[in-house]
């Protein structure tokens, strides 16, 4: 099984020509779209689009993620073996997040040329490179036959918390179409307390830390760990985003009481 995930949109036929790359080389491969909707270069986004998605696939699949705003560059094509899968795609940070939680094992560079399309193009990788990759990896090629084995991924600092004397210092994530505030904070670091302090740009705030959108009150404010196990600032049928004239990258610290 390979999933894609990418920026491309769906009104060209780069989605296209990827899939038919891929089953070029991999006839019988299964190709599930995660999503082509992550927004024009954002690594960010496309990190937290996989690393949500990705725990819910069966052991054994690949995941191809195509956010790219460096192709063409330096920046290394790559494939990221865990404990429950791979990984495919640019060396930018936008694989690690996902890859980090299911357990890094190894990590590869793709340099073999025997393992790519004989004309690459220079501007679409994503087609050329990482597609047959994917390809190659779910008919059972190994990792190490594409290239050097690397120990210096890039790390997006986005995924990076910080603890320090009991404050977790941390960051936005992603805003959903609620307008829930995602943290790259995750729910095993979080201390066990009922009432959270939490400082935004703006204001601080003390508030609840719920299990459920439920047990506040229409437009009260809480904290809550979401679906994809990151912790959240919402507002129930209501949106915490604009509430709080939030964005994503925004800093933001979280204390116990």
């Amino acid at each position: 099984m390979i999933t894609l995930t990418t920026d491309f949109g769906l009104r060209d036929p780069y989605v296209a020509e990827m899939k038919g790359a891929i089953l070029t080389i991999n006839p019988k491969a299964m190709l599930i779209d995660i999503t082509h909707n992550v927004e024009k270069f954002n690594i960010r986004m496309g990190s937290f689009m996989l690393a949500s998605a990705a725990p819910y696939f069966p052991k054994g699949t690949t995941h191809l993620i195509i956010v790219d705003p460096g192709v063409g560059t330096e920046r290394r094509g790559i494939v990221v073996q865990t404990k429950r899968g791979f990984f495919v795609g640019p060396d930018n940070g936008v694989l690690m997040l996902a890859a980090q939680s299911q357990g890094i094992e190894s990590i590869y560079e793709l340099s073999n040329p025997n393992l790519m399309f004989p004309q690459t193009s220079n501007t679409f990788h994503g087609r050329d490179i990482f597609a047959p990759a994917a390809a190659y990896i779910d008919r059972g090629t190994q990792p190490r036959d594409f290239g050097s084995e690397i120990k210096d991924p890039v790390l997006p600092h986005f995924s990076v918390v910080e603890q320090i004397r009991g404050v977790l210092n941390g960051e936005i994530l992603y805003i959903d179409d609620f307008g829930n505030v995602i943290f790259n904070i995750k729910e095993k670091i979080m201390p066990n307390s009922p009432v959270i302090s939490i400082k935004l740009p703006q204001v601080s705030l003390k508030l609840k830390f719920c299990k459920t959108y439920g047990e506040a009150t229409t437009g009260e404010p809480i904290v809550l760990v979401g679906s994809h196990g990151f912790v959240e600032l919402a507002l129930n049928q209501g949106s915490a985003a604009e509430k709080f004239n939030l964005k994503v990258g925004d800093k933001i610290a979280i204390m116990v009481d």
